[in-house]
């Protein structure tokens, strides 16, 4: 039986926090500067609450007070080795961002958001894709294939998609960023890897200086066997991933179908027309 997850396994372990002994103004330039939209109150690595930018508003007029003076003392918590599953029930049953993770002795060591419990479903359906790659590979060619788990050169990959879009190339930029990115479902061959799931993944990375990439690699028991995907590559000229065409201007097939910009123009009309219907309202009474 595979045991399942715990924090430990995806909590950050570098903990940003502040001191009791920060101002209220010294947190908030803190928060300001940074991606997060609180910190932990930690002395001498002990947890001792949690301060948000929200709860500082309430204390815009004292700037000079000390955190300690206005804190919230306590925070929710969890332990390492709490399973991942129960650690998502907690952040959402309370509507949390962030929580702190401590060890038996109430020190801080790490602290797990709600990007790391996406994080971690990523991972759950990671296995049954690569399965169901692995299976339709291995019927359609008469091959058996070997999985493994490598960080693969990016100059080594072979496209097997002739275009990307480019806010499509934005998202998965942020998504590297933040950690939450698949590793590439890749096919071993003589001369390089074949990108079978991962385009977008690896020409964001590409983009960003990235060198390498983590992949799950299929490795054929027979390289000599040409695949359909490799024959479809070399028919449209797909050798390296600068062969690959990025289209500007054009939102991806699923965005387009899925979400909508709503233009200042558009907003403000529809505002002031709600306006007027209201003032159409309070005359009718």
């Amino acid at each position: 039986m595979t045991q399942s997850p715990t924090v430990a396994d995806y909590m950050i372990r570098n903990v940003q926090t502040v001191t009791p002994d920060m101002t209220v103004t010294q947190v908030m330039e803190k928060i300001i500067n940074s991606s997060f939209h609180g910190f932990p109150i930690a002395e001498n690595g002990y947890l001792l609450g949690f301060v948000t930018a929200k709860e500082l508003l309430r204390f815009v007029d004292r700037p000079n007070s000390k955190i300690r003076e206005v804190m919230k003392h306590g925070t929710l918590c969890v332990v390492p080795s709490m399973s991942i599953d129960d650690a998502t029930r907690v952040l959402f049953r309370y509507g949390l961002r962030n929580l702190p993770v401590v060890n038996e002795e109430k020190k801080i060591v790490g602290i797990i958001s709600n990007i790391d419990i996406v994080r971690s479903q990523i991972e759950k359906s990671r296995p049954a894709k690569v399965m169901s790659v692995k299976n339709l590979l291995e019927q359609q060619n008469g091959i058996r294939l070997k999985i493994s788990n490598q960080e693969v050169p990016i100059k080594e990959l072979i496209p097997t998609q002739k275009e990307v879009y480019m806010d499509e190339l934005i998202g998965r930029q942020f998504e590297i960023k933040r950690g939450l990115n698949e590793p590439l479902v890749l096919v071993k061959r003589r001369n390089g890897f074949l990108v079978v799931d991962g385009h977008h993944r690896i020409m964001a990375a590409k983009r960003a200086g990235l060198e390498t990439f983590n992949a799950i690699v299929l490795e054929p028991n027979n390289l000599d066997v040409k695949l359909g995907l490799e024959k479809t590559a070399e028919k449209w000229g797909l050798r390296t991933l600068d062969d690959v065409k990025i289209i500007e201007g054009a939102k991806h097939p699923f965005m387009e179908m899925t979400t909508m910009l709503l233009p200042q123009e558009q907003a403000d009309g529809l505002n002031k027309r709600l306006i007027e219907d209201e003032n159409h309202r309070v005359k009718d009474r």
